[in-house]
């Protein structure tokens, strides 16, 4: 059975269709990615999942129960995790705290006996060294760069200990090394039994560490499948690109390493 299920969902506002009817799933242990152009639903999709954005219709199940009327916190306990494209650090306070804060409010009064034994601190310290970032522990979240900010809030997610991870274009201002082991570790929790779904424009991390790719368009999905599949789907390169696969004067027929952010086209 898969984790996550998003069932004919249709989200709108006003006369205008952010999401149309859109449906996929999610297995347990995989990285998966949604990805599609600017614009495409792809966040509104992942606000219905976690229950920021009510769906006009359709359904959401997790392990096969229908969470689509679930309040966040209960979605939040049951396991589901996110971070935000939109950068939402306590900029005040110091990324070892960011963590620590997320850590207390999810372990609730547990937090006290840790406070008082040590063991919240140590996890925070090896949240912190997992995700790349123990030196920027002292600094306050506002300072860091966006990489680094990036990183802070998959600890942050991390430190809710979520069986289902929902990061929304995490690779975002990571150079290329850290985009490497980013994904390295992606692969390292999925190992571990967590689930990832991805929002992401960096398409060679997504060909690297996704199992499973389902592609958005106008709210719509366009296509679902492994990156070699998606890699070759002409539906997808013109989603992308804006042409067919089969061009005149000298165009060229979209590759991988054309679909890029940089050349990504909003409807």
């Amino acid at each position: 059975m898969s984790l996550l299920r998003v069932d004919d969902v249709v989200v709108q506002f006003g006369g205008v269709t952010a999401v149309n009817h859109a449906s996929f799933e999610v297995e347990p242990g995989t990285v998966t990615g949604l990805i599609g152009p600017n614009g495409a639903g792809k966040t509104t999709c992942f606000n219905v999942i976690t229950g920021l954005q009510a769906p006009t219709s359709g359904r959401v199940l997790l392990d096969g129960h229908d969470i689509t009327k679930a309040p966040v916190h209960r979605r939040a306990r049951r396991g589901i995790g996110r971070t935000f494209q939109r950068l939402e650090a306590f900029g005040s306070l110091t990324v070892w705290d960011n963590v620590r804060t997320a850590l207390d409010i999810h372990d609730g009064f547990r937090g006290l006996f840790k406070s008082v034994d040590g063991s919240a601190d140590q996890e925070v310290e090896q949240l912190l060294e997992r995700v790349g970032i123990s030196e920027y522990a002292d600094e306050r979240a506002d300072s860091v760069p966006t990489g680094v900010a990036r990183l802070l809030e998959l600890a942050r997610a991390l430190a809710c200990d979520p069986r289902l991870l929902l990061l929304d274009e995490p690779s975002s201002g990571l150079d290329e090394v850290e985009t490497v082991a980013f994904g390295r570790l992606l692969v390292e929790l999925a190992g571990e039994g967590r689930t990832v779904l991805m929002v992401e424009h960096d398409m060679d991390l997504v060909m690297t560490v996704c199992e499973v790719i389902h592609v958005l368009d106008f709210g719509s999905i366009i296509a679902q499948g492994s990156p070699a599949q998606i890699r070759v789907d002409p539906v997808v390169q013109r989603a992308y690109l804006g042409f067919t696969d089969q061009t005149a004067g000298g165009a060229h027929a979209a590759t991988a390493s054309d679909i890029d952010d940089t050349k990504v086209l909003a409807p």
